[in-house]
């Protein structure tokens, strides 16, 4: 789906979407090369078995019908609604991303994510000077008429939702759309519930574990117009929110701290590394003017096609193949330099990765990179 239809799925369409990016081994970036591929979630999902066999797994766990639809009347019995890629009320900035959620479970005021989006992140252990200064960047953005997001955590990000909640804030959570982490943020999340935005990727009742905050960091960043760091350590969580606005084109903003405090570590280098320095919210305003004019659009379309000749042969299926996991290695690859090495049509090439992700063999990265899991 693109932004030329933005047309609602049908209750068949939503299960089988559901069940699509439910099952095994299947990301959104897959998801939608499989969609393309093949036209439908319902024929993608019919085609998985036999792609993932010929990338060498024997059985994939394809997402039951009864389960994915307990998880949307779940979904509807808290009163959320669950959106889809290209659906009139997905975020338009989200859907830009290479790697967007093919649906996103949302509570709260739709009206909020129509807004301008600028996310403020940093350190859980902040300091009090840390905590002031993100509650009024965030108050003051919030009268400028931007959206506040963040991610529910302690420190910073509870006080840039609390300094916004007065406009309205967003919360993207890391588990499910109920699970309240951490459990001191229940009053915060309820505030949220009745004047801002709730959002999740994960199915209800998800408990937050480590792998889901990387993902759950790509969707803070993928909403907004760009990213403020207030405190931040080295390799801390939200430098990993940082590096992916980087990728994702978007603006980076750091306030700078004092050398002696390992919180301001992490904000004065990505200030080396060319961030905006930030003292106040003009400083976020000025630069992200230009988009607020001309808001972030997804994109045109897939660039998954299916080649014209029809079907590649086995032969030539079994010969790609080869080729292509001879090439991978555990560093990241561009598929494009895959294609140019191999001397196949990209077509070829997508068909082949679909296997071997299906099959667990490669990992997908941002910029169009694959590597090679080595087990």
């Amino acid at each position: 789906m693109t932004g030329q239809h933005r047309q609602k799925l049908n209750q068949s369409e939503r299960t089988d979407w559901l069940r699509l990016i439910r099952s095994e081994n299947v990301g959104p970036i897959t998801f939608f090369h499989m969609l393309a591929h093949y036209g439908s979630a319902g024929a993608a999902l019919e085609a998985l078995p036999a792609l993932a066999g010929r990338g060498g797994k024997r059985k994939i766990k394809i997402c039951p019908k009864d389960v994915a639809e307990r998880e949307l009347a779940r979904i509807e019995k808290i009163g959320a609604v669950l959106i889809a890629h290209g659906e009139p009320d997905y975020p338009r900035a989200l859907a830009a991303i290479e790697d967007a959620p093919p649906l996103i479970a949302r509570l709260g005021d739709a009206d909020l994510l129509e807004r301008p989006m600028v996310a403020i992140v940093g350190a859980r252990n902040a300091s009090a000077n840390g905590r002031r200064l993100a509650s009024q960047l965030a108050a003051d953005l919030g009268s400028a008429g931007v959206t506040v997001i963040s991610g529910l955590a302690r420190g910073i990000d509870t006080a840039a939702h609390t300094g916004a909640l007065a406009s309205g804030t967003v919360a993207v959570v890391a588990g499910g759309i109920d699970v309240v982490y951490p459990k001191e943020n229940q009053t915060l999340y309820e505030d949220i519930l009745a004047r801002g935005v709730v959002l999740a990727e994960s199915p209800p009742g998800t408990e937050p574990i480590a792998r889901h905050f990387p993902r759950r960091n790509r969707l803070i960043s993928g909403l907004s117009l760009g990213v403020v760091v207030v405190e931040a350590a080295p390799r801390s969580g939200s430098l990993i929110t940082a590096r992916m606005a980087l990728e994702q084109g978007r603006e980076v903003f750091a306030v700078p701290g004092s050398p002696l405090d390992p919180r301001a570590r992490g904000t004065n280098n990505l200030i080396r590394q060319g961030a905006t320095l930030t003292e106040t919210a003009e400083d976020i305003l000025q630069a992200v003017s230009k988009q607020m004019i001309r808001p972030l659009a997804e994109p045109a379309g897939s660039t998954f096609k299916a080649s014209s000749d029809g079907p590649p042969s086995p032969d030539g299926l079994d010969a790609a193949r080869k080729n292509i996991v001879e090439l991978l290695s555990p560093t990241p690859a561009a598929v494009d330099e895959l294609i140019r090495e191999c001397q196949v049509s990209a077509a070829l090439v997508a068909v082949v990765l679909l296997e071997l992700e299906l099959a667990g063999r490669i990992e997908r990265h941002p910029g169009g990179r694959v590597s090679l899991i080595i087990e």
